[in-house]
Formats: structure tokens, C-alpha cells, sequence
């Protein structure tokens, strides 16, 4: 897998976590604050979109994993 492929991984497992854990319809409900996360994981996705940069592809990267898309 390449960076790009674990970095989408990484943020739609986050958000439907913190989905599963913020909605109050949800079994999982633990508090709404758990929607901050999905805010701030949407956020960083439209900073990377726009910028072209992504702090979690950097990580990866010098972890070894294969840049791409």
C-alpha cells in the first residue's frame, strides 16, 4: 500500500469511530465531543487538498511505507 491509500484508511477508520462514538443514535454513544474528531479529520483532509501537503503522508513516508498515490 502506498502513503496516500494509508492515509485515506487512517482518516475514514477515525471518522466513522468518532461518528460511532458521538452520535447519540449510535450504540457506541460515549459523548458529543467525539464529533470535534471528525471535524478536525475533515479539516486536515480539506488543508491537504488544498495545500498538497499532508502531515500524516510525511509520517508515513519516514516510517519506509511507498510514497504514491
Amino acid at each position: 500500500m502506498t502513503t496516500w491509500r494509508v492515509v485515506h484508511v487512517i482518516a475514514g477508520t477515525f471518522i466513522l469511530l468518532s461518528l460511532a462514538l458521538g452520535v447519540s443514535a449510535s450504540p457506541l454513544y460515549q459523548s458529543s465531543w467525539w464529533l470535534a474528531l471528525t471535524a478536525f479529520v475533515g479539516a486536515n483532509i480539506l488543508q491537504s487538498g488544498l495545500t498538497r501537503w499532508c502531515l500524516m503522508e510525511s509520517i508515513l513516508r519516514k516510517l519506509g511505507i511507498k510514497a504514491g498515490c
